[in-house]
């Protein structure tokens, strides 16, 4: 399956602890998805709502496209995300019931089409962030050690 990633949400990795992940397509106009192929996107305050049994997606910056004149997009309107109904009543229940996010993780582009990866996510306490860098500092170490031969 070729999957070519556009853009990935940093700040939510660093922000929550995914749970769970699920692949939704997203409702664009034409030149929005030609906005996404030049990489013009940005996930980085953005997040999803579920209204009505449908899931939004909020301040997701899809710049405007260049050469779009009168037929350009708002940078910032809501998106609609494409899930199944039993996707998206399994995740009302966690939001609602254990206090969950949605969080959009990556955008790429699959089979001509713009999907976006988004996650059932907790939020992390500033000792579970301090945490998780010490983590990824160890390894880090650990790593170079490993490479270094005598």
């Amino acid at each position: 399956m070729e999957r070519k990633v556009i853009t990935t949400n940093r700040k939510a990795f660093h922000d929550f602890t995914i749970i769970s992940k699920y692949e939704a397509g997203i409702v664009l106009t034409g030149t929005e998805i030609k906005s996404i192929r030049k990489s013009a996107i940005n996930l980085k305050d953005s997040f999803c709502k579920i209204e009505n049994n449908e899931v939004f997606l909020y301040k997701c910056h899809i710049s405007p496209y260049e050469q779009g004149n009168r037929f350009n997009h708002e940078a910032e309107r809501v998106r609609k995300l494409l899930l199944t109904k039993k996707e998206i009543l399994k995740m009302q229940n966690k939001v609602k019931q254990d206090g969950y996010s949605i969080v959009p993780l990556e955008v790429y582009i699959q089979k001509g089409f713009a999907k976006i990866e988004i996650g059932l996510a907790k939020g992390k306490k500033l000792h579970d962030k301090r945490e998780a860098l010490a983590k990824k500092d160890q390894k880090r170490e650990m790593d170079r050690a490993s490479k270094i031969r005598y």
